[in-house]
């Protein structure tokens, strides 16, 4: 079965648990991926969270159930979730603009979201550059971070593992601005210092401490992801961690942009899932996911450094 088919399941999954509580882990099953892997993407291709796309169709039930009848709103609340009519009230709001007793007036305007699918679009206009490498194991030297169970958290502590690396013990001007990164003394600077092997540049890490086989995809939870930050190099040192990326043969995608341009790199990421995956006759072989960020000079712009996006895959 391939990728868009399974991810339409768990849409389908979804739907038929609107009114309970999402086990985020059974849709996972169904699209054959962990928890984790299945929000990521699902930000790539669908350009919202999935926590938010949840509250929008639940938002959009409400307001049908509200309309269609005389029931109560703290029993609509109840029936999606909502057990405290305030946080109702808000989440309701948020999505129409009006609260839930005007949304039982005759001729108010209302939002409604229907539920989403996935298609395969066959474009076959803009060409996609990417290359198939086949890599040994690469020693990667750094630092991580946990990454948070509210999976809507984890670019925030992305970003700040990143501006930690960039910005402590760079030189700072009076106002506290970063003269210049990558200085000697500063964590950049030690990382680019102790880069000594190919390819050379900074990875951007996403790791699992445990992948599902074809069959058990419920071993991992939002504690077992960590996001990591660094360089390539031939032995440990200093004070910095170590991540070794396996052996693996990677679709590599270069993108347009900087590591900045996040509409780019989203764009990328559902170009790759959507249209390259599954037409490409290989299949994902584990859920890393690295950005590889090319170095440009000393100082390392690291807004607008030329970015790979790499994804480990096997053919089906």
């Amino acid at each position: 079965m391939d990728w868009i088919s399974t991810l339409n399941i768990a849409i389908a999954y979804m739907e038929k648990h609107m009114t309970e509580e999402i086990d985020f882990v059974e849709m996972a099953k169904n699209a054959r991926c962990s928890s984790y892997h299945f929000q990521r993407m699902f930000v790539y291709i669908a350009g919202v969270s999935l926590t938010e796309y949840i509250r929008r169709r639940k938002m959009t039930l409400a307001a049908v159930d509200l309309q269609s009848g005389d029931k109560k709103i703290i029993d609509v609340a109840l029936k999606y979730g909502y057990s405290s009519p305030t946080a109702f009230n808000r989440a309701f709001q948020i999505i129409h603009g009006v609260s839930p007793s005007r949304a039982k007036d005759k001729g108010v305007t209302l939002k409604s979201y229907p539920p989403i699918s996935f298609q395969l679009i066959a474009k076959g206009v803009e060409e996609m550059e990417f290359r198939i490498e086949e890599k040994d194991a690469i020693r990667v030297l750094g630092l991580s971070t946990p990454l948070a169970k509210e999976f809507d958290k984890t670019h925030e502590i992305i970003d700040e593992l990143w501006m930690k690396i960039l910005k402590e013990g760079a030189p700072k001007n009076a106002d506290g601005d970063v003269i210049s990164y990558g200085d000697e003394g500063s964590l950049l600077g030690d990382l680019r210092k102790i880069r000594n092997i190919e390819p050379k540049g900074m990875y951007g890490i996403t790791i699992l401490d445990c992948e599902p086989n074809d069959t058990n995809y419920d071993v991992l939870n939002f504690g077992d992801c960590k996001y990591f930050v660094g360089v390539s190099s031939t032995s440990p040192q200093g004070m910095f961690e170590e991540f070794i990326i396996p052996a693996h043969t990677w679709a590599v995608f270069p993108g347009k942009g900087g590591y900045s341009n996040e509409d780019e790199l989203r764009t990328l990421g559902k170009r790759i899932y959507t249209e390259w995956l599954p037409t490409s006759g290989y299949k994902l072989n584990g859920e890393l996911e690295i950005e590889f960020m090319l170095p440009q000079n000393k100082s390392f712009d690291i807004e607008n450094a030329p970015l790979e996006i790499w994804i480990p895959i096997k053919k089906q």
